[in-house]
């Protein structure tokens, strides 16, 4: 029993982290898409602020963070050539 505790709250703790994740990356999205670049900015970077933490404690896998802040900066630039 005490290891499907332990495995519950790591659960809880991880979904959590997975939707500030989630949160971050859409509203970074969503301000690219409406071409507000000073603010994207900041929220792209908060965004991958976010997914590096979750990848360092081992929320998220390490290369899908990478592939994450990549396709989000890949759409930042695009945004700020145009």
């Amino acid at each position: 029993m005490p290891k499907l505790s332990k495995e519950e709250k790591r659960r809880l703790r991880n979904k959590s982290v997975r939707t500030y994740i989630k949160t971050r990356c859409t509203r970074a999205r969503d301000l690219i898409g409406r071409k507000e670049t000073d603010a994207a900015q900041g929220a792209v970077k908060q965004a991958i602020s976010a997914l590096d933490r979750a990848a360092k404690k081992g929320v998220i896998h390490p290369n899908k963070a990478a592939r994450r802040k990549s396709r989000l900066m890949k759409k930042l630039n695009q945004a700020l050539r145009s």
